[in-house]
């Protein structure tokens, strides 16, 4: 069974409909471990609205923050200090799909950051890529840091109508397949996602 974090060059670069597609896709769990904003949503409750599997289990949120800031501050507003060995997998035997909270440097604590956690699971990385000014560089820099740890990427989905030009850049570089795309699409629904999950069913295999 594979764990997969699905990691985002940045925040609103839709990671969390490119989570729902590879649930529904994998049929997976879900799990988002930390979850800021919740005073204005949350993303599990979204991943579960938008499949139509019954198979897929959704694994709560060990840390589940109010104000929509980074986890370390938000955090600290609640006098809450995110602590690295209350992050477990949970407990699954099936393939599971992790949501992590902007991008990869965002941090934890004060001394800890994203791509900590995901280096503690020992998953693979689905990096998600939205085209725009700067995007380029900000996904070259999170396929650095990710090779640094020695972090193992599955490749990239773009998140975005396609930019040939951006695109080709990246992926001459550094060498990672592109997974697929999800198009930029005026309503997000379950018949929406169920039609992008068919193309990225294979993932689950090998």
């Amino acid at each position: 069974m594979k764990t997969i974090v699905v990691s985002g060059i940045g925040t609103d670069v839709g990671k969390t409909v490119t989570s729902a597609v590879l649930v529904e896709a994998l049929k997976a769990d879900y799990w988002k471990p930390v979850q800021t904003g919740s005073v204005l949503s949350s993303d599990t409750q979204e991943v579960k609205r938008l499949i139509s599997n019954t198979k897929s289990k959704f694994h709560p949120e060990r840390y589940l923050l109010k104000q929509p800031m980074s986890p370390h501050a938000a955090a600290e507003l609640e006098g809450v200090e995110i602590q690295m060995d209350q992050l477990n997998l949970p407990e699954t035997t099936n393939h599971l799909i992790i949501e992590g909270a902007g991008g990869l440097m965002v941090p934890l604590n004060r001394k800890e950051f994203m791509i900590d956690l995901i280096q503690k699971f020992n998953a693979e990385v689905i990096l998600v890529v939205k085209n725009y000014l700067g995007s380029i560089n900000h996904t070259l820099l999170s396929i650095d840091a990710l090779k640094h740890r020695k972090i193992k990427i599955m490749g990239i989905i773009i998140n975005e109508d396609p930019h040939e030009l951006s695109e080709s850049i990246i992926l001459q570089y550094s060498g990672l397949k592109l997974l697929g795309r999800i198009g930029k699409e005026p309503v997000i629904e379950k018949e929406m996602i169920s039609m992008y999950a068919k193309k990225f069913s294979n993932l689950g295999k090998g």
